[in-house]
């Protein structure tokens, strides 16, 4: 990483840090010092976006850690055979305690076959697609998640859909790189780093894969596409490693 890009990153990030940090601190003193004076129903919003705040630490921690993995070379990929399904069922649920009053939606066919991914990785990848497409979607509405593959293909490509403010497509681009954050109404009232889809990306090109963004009609859809495990994909896999 250049000086430049790393002062960039220090003060992009001590930025993003300090909001959540003012707010804890801010709301657990209120709550020491007035905590006879305060009702419950008080308490309980208080101690809520105290949740929420040290969970958008927790989130913005992994990111920096995942962006400083993604430029060592000590990020190792270990590629491995995986079953989708259960693991964006999990991803779902978790996301679905995050953002309660969201939908989510998954179809995925039983013969979709496995892929060739770093489990844990792959995880990481749909969670960071979920929670974006969660995160910038109207409320209420619904967040598909879905499979599309054909018989003979190399990659198994998954799509997740929402629908918000959507993008134009001079920023399909953009939104792929470090700290960027497209301006609009939604994004401005939308706590974010600007890191999640730059991760995403990289995540999936070091997996040999391929990730996309389409938009119309305020209808939004990632889609990203992964190696599907065969004996041929795993043999040149391991040639390359």
């Amino acid at each position: 990483m250049e000086n430049s890009d790393k002062k960039d990153f220090i003060s992009t990030i001590s930025h993003e840090l300090r909001t959540p940090l003012t707010s804890i601190r801010g709301f657990s003193q209120t709550m020491l010092s007035s905590w006879d004076k305060l009702d419950d129903e008080s308490k309980k919003r208080f101690i809520k976006i105290i949740e929420e705040q040290s969970n958008r630490l927790i989130n913005l921690v992994e990111n920096m850690l995942s962006v400083t993995k993604l430029q060592s070379a000590k990020d190792d990929i270990i590629l491995k055979e995986v079953v989708i399904k259960p693991i964006l069922e999990t991803v779902i649920s978790i996301i679905k305690n995050q953002y309660p009053q969201k939908n989510f939606e998954l179809k995925i066919n039983d013969k979709t076959p496995k892929i060739l991914v770093d489990q844990d990785k792959f995880h990481q990848i749909m969670t960071n697609l979920v929670e974006n497409a969660a995160k910038y979607s109207d409320e209420n509405s619904t967040i598909k998640i879905e499979t599309n593959f054909c018989e003979n293909c190399e990659f198994v490509a998954i799509k997740v859909t929402n629908t918000g403010i959507g993008i134009d497509e001079k920023d399909y681009e953009k939104i792929f790189t470090k700290f960027s954050r497209i301006d609009n109404p939604l994004t401005r009232k939308v706590q974010g780093s600007g890191l999640g889809l730059f991760i995403t990306k990289n995540l999936v090109e070091k997996m040999d894969g391929k990730i996309s963004v389409s938009s119309k009609n305020n209808i939004t859809t990632f889609e990203v596409q992964l190696p599907s495990a065969n004996i041929e994909k795993q043999a040149r896999a391991k040639c390359k490693r």
